[in-house]
């Protein structure tokens, strides 16, 4: 008789308080030991205790965040990594070679449009820039370079512009042409988003952001649905060496285990703060999911939960206004990155995303980015109309 997973059935927020979190065999610790370690014994050569040898290769902390990541992902292998941007490298090494193409959302995250343009290009990977809202135009941008495509690499919500797209269909389009669909799920998170059960190949997250939650530890993970490119993936991991340290491992668990009242709050604040600023006459735009004026608002609906903690905004008097917003701005705290509890603000043109400066990707001047924290929402409120 095959005995059943215990963790079968659970919801979310179960498994993320109890996957790869048994209470320790040896002292029924009920959170995993940081185990702060280089090597580990072995009963004769060859004879490892558990698998271990060597914390790049593997660390039983960062093995109980790997198996965690991947039961809140709904995927089989999870890996964690020392950034977001080391995992994002990690991938592409995996599954591109020089002369290969991938098609990149027109609005992608400064840091990933970086990795793509200044680094992957010099080694011979070429990208396309798509609206990937419109599966036609991802069509379109495969068929440019005939049998080359490797990977159609989605953000939804998008980094700064909060566009949103259809991740089913364009699960499709990707495997019809004998691409990956890779999905970055940093800001809806998997409480929010299940990119996998949807039809993508890997989930990519910066766990820095909502999964570690509280701006002390900076990550990044890879979810894979396969088994063969999750060992792929690992061997990667391990030859290249960007992993996440224990203790950095034992944070962003910590942090998991309340992600999804977390995300509750976040989205239930933004979603106030957005309407709040489609009402003000110093804002000529409001981008967000939950607003039924967004484009992608009907899509966000059917795939997501929730619309998330992040709001961005332009102002109607230009650069030079958003820029003194972020200035005046009090309990938003001025500073890049975003998903902690506390609220950020930021001008992604001359923060997070100078970086595509100049570019097909440039970031309008007039906008304005908010990680809406939870803190009081009366709060958040008058802080924005008085920076405004």
């Amino acid at each position: 008789m095959t005995q059943r997973d215990p963790l079968d059935g659970l919801g979310f927020s179960s498994l993320a308080i109890h996957a790869g979190q048994e209470p320790d065999p040896l002292t029924g610790a009920v959170v995993p030991p940081i185990y702060q370690v280089s090597t580990y014994k072995q009963d004769g050569v060859g004879g490892l205790r558990g698998g271990y040898e060597y914390s790049r290769s593997a660390n039983p902390t960062r093995t109980a965040l790997q198996e965690c990541l991947a039961a809140i992902e709904g995927g089989r292998h999870g890996l964690a990594f020392a950034s977001g941007l080391a995992a994002e490298d990690c991938l592409l090494r995996t599954v591109c070679n020089p002369g290969d193409h991938v098609v990149i959302p027109s609005d992608a995250y400064g840091g990933t449009f970086r990795l793509f343009a200044k680094v992957y290009e010099r080694w011979g990977v070429t990208w396309t820039a798509a609206d990937l809202s419109s599966v036609e135009s991802v069509r379109a941008a495969i068929a440019s370079v005939p049998g080359q495509t490797r990977a159609v690499w989605v953000e939804t919500p998008s980094n700064p512009l909060l566009g949103v797209c259809d991740i089913a269909a364009l699960a499709e389009a990707a495997h019809s042409a004998g691409a990956l669909l890779v999905v970055d799920n940093t800001f809806a998170t998997p409480y929010l988003q299940q990119p996998l059960a949807l039809g993508a190949d890997v989930v990519v997250h910066s766990t820095t952001k909502y999964i570690g939650g509280h701006s002390d530890v900076v990550g990044g993970a890879l979810i894979a649905a396969d088994d063969d490119l999750g060992a792929r993936l690992a061997f990667h991991q391990n030859s290249m060496g960007a992993v996440a340290g224990p203790f950095d491992a034992w944070l962003t668990l910590r942090g998991i285990k309340t992600l999804g009242v977390r995300m509750d709050r976040h989205s239930a604040n933004a979603q106030a703060v957005a309407e709040m600023l489609a009402e003000h006459p110093k804002v000529s735009a409001v981008l967000y999911p939950g607003l039924p004026s967004h484009p992608g608002h009907e899509v966000a609906v059917k795939q997501m939960r929730g619309f998330g903690g992040m709001v961005s905004f332009r102002h109607v008097e230009g650069e030079a206004a958003a820029v003194e917003v972020c200035n005046r701005a009090r309990l938003f705290t001025l500073g890049e990155s975003l998903g902690g509890v506390e609220s950020l603000i930021e001008h992604p043109g001359r923060m997070t995303h100078a970086s595509a400066a100049g570019s097909p990707l440039e970031v309008p001047g007039d906008l304005v980015r908010l990680s809406v924290g939870i803190e009081d929402l009366d709060d958040l409120l008058a802080d924005l109309d008085q920076a405004l």
